[in-house]
């Protein structure tokens, strides 16, 4: 196998009935060899606005107070080569179908997921794939997306997607640029504006990218890759 990549993949919204119209997965990648330098450069921000290298970043979080940080967090991320995002946005969940189909909410969103990560992933190389410790029922979410993931990749071996499984969040500082930049999506395809610090964000984050965040990106596109999901298209 050729190189190893961390996958750090988090959510937004993707209960059945949080009654959220828009969801979005997200996905940051970084080859594991440069993950610890990602993490000592972002303790290096941090301590240059006087915060503690412990201070778990998040969206949620954003504030006045702290924009520049988290707009130096965000250039960061966009002067770093080594570090891509990827999100699959879901613009109305309230309109699936999963009854005609045949399926699960949870079937659905295992593919939804495969979708995300199927043009990261690729069969030459190995994949450590990460996700946000949320509730009881994280470690049965983590088999199933690894079966899930395996299956449609023919990685019976598990030799492509090597490991699934959780951390947690305020330990990972890539999982919490992951929340970071799919928070933004999702404030910008549910079109709000009740923040003045998170539009200024979303404005940064529009600006570096040179993309709209509602719209789907050139397949293409390698550091920020948006997909914009419609149902007809899925199953």
């Amino acid at each position: 196998m050729g190189q190893t990549f961390n996958i750090y993949c988090d959510e937004s919204a993707h209960l059945e009935n949080d009654h959220l119209r828009v969801m979005v997965l997200g996905a940051i990648w970084c080859p594991v060899e440069e993950i610890r330098e990602v993490s000592s450069r972002i303790k290096e921000i941090k301590k240059r606005h006087g915060v503690s290298p412990d201070f778990e970043f998040k969206w949620t979080k954003i504030s006045p107070a702290k924009i520049q940080l988290y707009l130096d967090i965000l250039d960061y991320f966009f002067d770093n080569d080594d570090l891509r995002f990827r999100a699959l946005v879901i613009p109305d969940k309230t309109k699936l179908r999963h009854q005609e189909f045949g399926q699960s909410h949870d079937d659905w969103y295992y593919k939804m997921y495969f979708t995300m990560l199927k043009t990261v992933l690729s069969s030459n190389s190995t994949f450590r794939i990460y996700l946000d410790v949320k509730d009881t029922r994280s470690q049965a979410k983590v088999d199933a997306l690894h079966e899930a993931l395996c299956k449609v990749a023919y990685d019976y071996d598990r030799n492509i997607v090597q490991r699934v499984q959780t951390v947690r969040s305020h330990e990972v500082s890539a999982l919490q640029l992951t929340d970071l930049l799919i928070g933004a999506v999702n404030y910008a395809n549910r079109k709000l504006e009740s923040s003045a610090a998170k539009l200024t964000f979303v404005e940064r984050f529009k600006e570096r990218s040179r993309y709209s965040l509602v719209r789907s990106t050139l397949p293409s596109e390698d550091k920020v890759n948006i997909v914009v999901w419609k149902a007809q298209e899925g199953d």
